[in-house]
């Protein structure tokens, strides 16, 4: 069996999208995903990229291009009533489900609804208690629930980002990182021992100078 693992962050409608096309992807193919959520805003931050909503004209394109690949995909997909907004409350809710830092595909399924179904406030406070309703049965009760789910947080997005990773969704697999939703057909052929894997292209293709100097 083969293992992968998905890391996500709720607030990027790529994720969702990723989340939601996965398992059509992986068809046929054996395999355990383990789904782990990350500060996506530290991982941008390490390399000064603002994301597609901090580029006015690009946040329009990227709200857009998002909603159209729902409807191609049949995805339900609409923006919600804020965007971007501060994730921080919904990816430690996910982890109070978690004792290793993974969540389960139900876990990270509802709270993917909740903010991109609909349109409504993610963060609204009265949806954040019905969210967590939802969640009841498999949220920790210990009294150090909410602590470790910080410091799961912490640990995920760190362990990301010396590995490499610059964004989600990114899905780890032997020691290789696809990114985004474009790129989870590489995975398949990856899964199924494409030849151009063991012909040193991948290795290749990142070795290429930069051309432009500081």
């Amino acid at each position: 069996m083969k293992h992968i693992t998905f890391y996500l962050d709720f607030v990027s409608p790529y994720a969702w999208l990723a989340f939601a096309q996965l398992p059509e992807q992986l068809r046929g193919i054996s395999c355990h995903v383990r789904y782990r959520p990350v500060l996506l805003g530290a991982l941008l931050k390490k390399y000064a990229n603002p994301g597609p909503a901090g580029i006015p004209p690009k946040r329009d394109w990227t709200y857009r291009h998002a909603e159209w690949l729902g409807h191609a995909q049949g995805t339900p997909l609409h923006m919600p009533l804020h965007h971007p907004f501060n994730p921080l409350p919904l990816l430690r809710l996910a982890l109070e489900c978690s004792d290793d830092g993974c969540i389960n595909r139900f876990t990270a399924e509802t709270i993917f609804r909740h903010v991109w179904e609909g349109g409504a406030d993610a963060l609204a406070p009265e949806r954040l208690a019905a969210l967590r309703t939802q969640l009841s049965a498999q949220l920790r009760t210990d009294e150090q629930a909410a602590e470790r789910a910080k410091a799961l947080l912490r640990s995920n997005t760190e362990d990301a980002s010396t590995a490499g990773l610059f964004g989600v969704p990114s899905l780890a697999f032997d020691e290789r990182v696809f990114f985004g939703l474009d790129g989870l057909p590489m995975l398949r052929a990856c899964l199924q021992g494409d030849s151009w894997f063991d012909q040193g292209r991948w290795e290749a293709a990142a070795s290429v100078e930069q051309g432009l100097q500081a």
